[in-house]
């Protein structure tokens, strides 16, 4: 008795490996952003229309902070606020300057860099600087998404 149980149970573990399902793949984590990358998110910048750059940020509760105001909770708001200001000016661009650092980690990556920026106000001014910027990426179904990013400018 205890023989065909126990063959009993070794046929239902072997038949419970043949026609279980497998495993679900994790889709593979897409190369990390690299300076290319980054410096396509400023080229769209660039651009003062956030439709430009839209498809770089992550939707939902993210923190971005940029020179002003001080916190936006979610790329809309971040979107909207960075619509008035943008809306001063006429052209800009943006360059990436060497420092810049990529730090990937799984499905995470965090770059630093500093930007130097020129931008040309509707008035004509030309505001030329560079600023300090944080950006952390989350691979989202195969895609980098800007989950934090923080933007900010030396105290003159």
């Amino acid at each position: 008795m205890k023989r065909s149980i126990v063959a009993l149970w070794c046929v239902a573990a072997v038949a419970s490996f043949c026609f279980a399902k497998p495993a679900a793949k994790k889709s593979a984590v897409p190369s990390a952003p690299d300076r290319a990358y980054l410096q396509k998110v400023w080229d769209g910048w660039a651009t003062l229309d956030t439709k430009n750059v839209a498809m770089f940020y992550a939707s939902g509760p993210h923190t971005f902070f940029d020179i002003a105001p001080l916190k936006y909770d979610n790329w809309q708001q971040y979107e909207a606020g960075v619509k008035g200001v943008l809306s001063g000016y006429k052209s800009a661009k943006f360059t990436m300057n060497d420092d810049y650092a990529i730090h990937p980690h799984g499905d995470l990556v965090w770059a630093t860099a500093t930007i130097k920026e020129e931008m040309t106000t509707k008035a004509g001014k030309v505001e030329m600087g560079n600023f300090r910027w944080t950006v952390v990426f989350e691979n989202q179904d195969g895609t980098w998404k800007i989950v934090h990013e923080h933007v900010s400018a030396p105290l003159q």
